[in-house]
């Protein structure tokens, strides 16, 4: 499954002077044979079948795509390797990383109802006393016996991207 950028793909053409809400509106109201011109206009072939639901939706993903820009070079890349290993393929070398995740030996220190815990980071997940997790969440649940977000927990925060 690959994901192909809006900047390959062919432009809207003399739709663009309606707005994007409006041309998603009028797909409720076109008919089957109609999205499935408009799928042909999209996409340049033919659309897969007639499931109207799943023609309105990838229509209406399409114009805002082509309208709006479609998906950057990371989450696309995020994308093919969930897909990778979804469908059980290992021909990436890399890893999906989350960047909230400092560097492989950082330890993390939080006190909870007066004690101290420290986990380390290891470079497939995390290690707590001795134990290995795959995530903080998991951590952050067996100290304190409810669900949590590990990130939040931890006090770690989603880095902002550099702007290049």
């Amino acid at each position: 499954m690959k994901i192909e950028s809006a900047k390959t793909q062919p432009r809207l053409g003399a739709g663009m002077d309606q707005t994007v809400l409006a041309r998603l509106s009028a797909l409720k109201v076109k008919s089957v044979r109609e999205l499935k011109a408009d799928w042909q206009t999209l996409f340049g072939e033919p659309a897969p079948n007639n499931s109207r639901i799943f023609l309105e939706i990838r229509i209406g993903y399409r114009i805002q795509e082509l309208t709006l820009g479609g998906l950057d070079r990371e989450t696309r890349r995020m994308l093919d390797l969930l897909a990778d290993e979804v469908e059980g393929l290992s021909r990436r070398k890399s890893q999906i990383a989350d960047p909230r995740n400092p560097v492989v030996g950082t330890r993390l220190v939080r006190e909870w109802n007066g004690v101290e815990h420290t986990v380390t980071v290891l470079k497939d997940g995390f290690d707590w006393q001795g134990q290995k997790f795959k995530s903080l969440s998991a951590i952050a649940r067996a100290i304190t016996g409810t669900r949590w977000n590990g990130y939040r927990y931890f006090g770690l925060r989603e880095r902002k991207q550099e702007h290049v």
